[in-house]
């Protein structure tokens, strides 16, 4: 997994695919839809959660708890151990390309998640418009734009939580 970093870290360099964006603030006020953008390297939850969950856990303390839909993975386990920490995962069926990382009880980030399958440039954009500050529109809003066609996001019949 590449390493998490901010976006302004990000702007001028090519994006691969396991690339993750931030975009922390260091006010109460947040502004915006997103937190971050994540662009996975597969469907495979188990290979590519894994890297990320650490890299945030550096950044933001104990994840407790992931919210994914199911659409966008090969299989749905109830839960992954991080670092020698359990992360509860929460799935749906609502083909929405967000992830919901939960620090603590209550402390919410949303991420956009961009399909494995897609093109460096339209992923880097997608991740790029994710984050921006003035950013209110939903994750398939972002990801039309950013030039990532329906048929890019294939979806899965939803299966029961592992």
């Amino acid at each position: 997994m590449d390493p998490v970093r901010l976006l302004a870290d990000t702007s001028d360099e090519p994006v691969r695919p396991g690339t993750a964006v931030l975009r922390l603030e260091t006010t109460s006020k947040r502004t915006g839809t997103f937190d971050g953008a994540w662009w996975p390297r597969s469907r495979d939850i188990g290979s590519q959660l894994s890297g990320l969950l650490i890299a945030l856990t550096a950044r933001l303390g104990t994840i407790s708890r992931v919210g994914l839909d199911t659409s966008g993975w090969d299989e749905t386990p109830g839960h992954l151990v991080v670092a020698g920490h359990t992360v509860r995962i929460d799935w749906s069926a609502v083909g929405d390309s967000t992830m919901i990382v939960t620090r603590g009880a209550q402390d919410h980030f949303l991420f956009l998640v961009v399909p494995p399958q897609t093109a460096p440039g339209p992923a880097h954009t997608a991740m790029a418009m994710a984050v921006r500050d003035d950013n209110a529109v939903s994750a398939e809003h972002v990801l039309a734009a950013a030039g990532v066609t329906p048929a890019a996001r294939t979806v899965v019949p939803s299966r029961s939580p592992g």
